[in-house]
């Protein structure tokens, strides 16, 4: 326990994203003088999430990766789409293994603290005051991932869609999967005349996630997602005979609201608080990681750690396919089958990563060419 009061930084929330940056700030000898601690009123010993993301190499994230795949499927009403991922390897990490490996790292380090307390609130002055619900603190720069009261408030001229979902690891009494190949979206069950979708990652030959998801406006109740998670098994799947070992439920914001506008000289808001979810699709794993690393560049710098966190361009083409989905929601199957069909692996996965060049974002707007999308272009123009 820290018997520090004031600190350099202030990290709120231990997420994917106070932990990536933790982490980035142990790893680089010159933060060593700086006093860093992390809240947050969970110790984080549950697995509650999986993370996916794609990547060529070898990264820091190959010790506690779970499960690889270069092998995907797409599947919609009308197609069926069969992907080699190369040069690419879509990756999957439990989050129990990313917060054990994370707090294993930063806890032999002496100048970072973990404090388990609320964060109650946050005043901004000549320092950042830390108010808690047991103490106050200070720091110079703050770090917060939860997300601004301002979205919740927020006019209706900025787009809302909930990527939410459920999801069941499951075991099965045979060897009934394609380990080698995930199911990265599968249309033919569907909730109506809405963008859903089944998520399917097969772990082993006998035990796999299989997550329902929702790209809409509207939460479902929770028995909703199980009755369509039962029937895509027993009807795609084929399976009749399971043990469901876990599950996992969860809200990502897909919106152009503007998070980037409550950052300051003194607080900087990171992950979903941040905008760092790309609005478009929900990823945010590697997308974390870039803006982590442009983050301790700046403070290097001895810049303002928010400066040029975000891609003008990226944002227009994520909002103009908000707009789509929001206007015409039960676009989303066509939408990403004509992604998926009509454009190589690497420059789908290099748009996503917003590491594009401007000629791939030609051809991939014009694979996407439709009068819903250029009605949402206008408008988002």
């Amino acid at each position: 326990m820290s018997h520090h009061s004031h600190f350099d930084y202030i990290i709120i929330g231990n997420g994917l994203a106070g932990l990536q940056l933790a982490l980035k700030f142990a790893s680089d000898p010159f933060f060593d003088d700086k006093q860093i601690a992390l809240f947050d009123k969970s110790d984080k010993t549950t697995n509650d999430k999986t993370w996916s993301f794609w990547e060529t190499g070898i990264s820091q994230w190959n010790k506690i990766t779970h499960k690889s795949w270069k092998h995907a499927a797409i599947y919609t009403s009308k197609k069926n789409i069969e992907l080699n991922l190369l040069p690419y390897t879509y990756k999957s990490i439990r989050s129990i293994d990313f917060y054990n490996e994370a707090k294993h790292i930063l806890k032999s380090k002496k100048n970072i603290h973990f404090i388990l307390e609320e964060v109650i609130s946050i005043e901004e002055n000549d320092v950042a005051l830390i108010k808690t619900n047991q103490k106050t603190y200070t720091a110079t720069h703050v770090f917060d991932s939860t997300i601004p009261n301002e979205f919740f408030n927020a006019p209706s001229n900025y787009v809302k869609i909930i990527q939410h979902f459920k999801g069941w690891i499951i075991k099965t009494e045979k060897d009934v999967f394609d380990e080698n190949k995930l199911i990265m979206m599968d249309y033919r069950l569907k909730d109506g005349n809405q963008t859903t979708f089944t998520y399917m990652l097969p772990f082993s030959k006998n035990q796999a996630l299989v997550e329902f998801t929702y790209f809409t406006e509207n939460l479902v109740d929770e028995n909703v997602y199980d009755t369509f998670i039962k029937s895509y098994i027993e009807t795609f799947l084929k399976i009749d005979a399971y043990t469901i070992v876990e599950t996992e439920m969860g809200k990502i914001p897909m919106t152009d609201f503007p998070f980037e506008k409550s950052n300051s000289k003194r607080i900087t808001k990171i992950g979903t608080g941040g905008g760092w979810v790309k609005g478009s699709t929900g990823y945010s794993f590697k997308h974390t990681e870039k803006k982590v690393a442009k983050i301790i560049d700046n403070i290097k710098s001895h810049k303002t750690p928010s400066e040029n966190l975000f891609k003008k361009r990226f944002k227009f083409y994520d909002r103009v396919f908000l707009n789509v989905l929001k206007d015409e929601n039960h676009k989303g199957e066509w939408i990403f089958q004509q992604f998926y069909d009509k454009n190589s692996t690497k420059t789908m996965f290099r748009f996503l990563d917003e590491e594009s060049t401007f000629f791939e974002e030609i051809s991939i707007m014009w694979s996407l060419f439709s009068w819903s999308f250029i009605k949402a272009f206008f408008k988002t123009f």
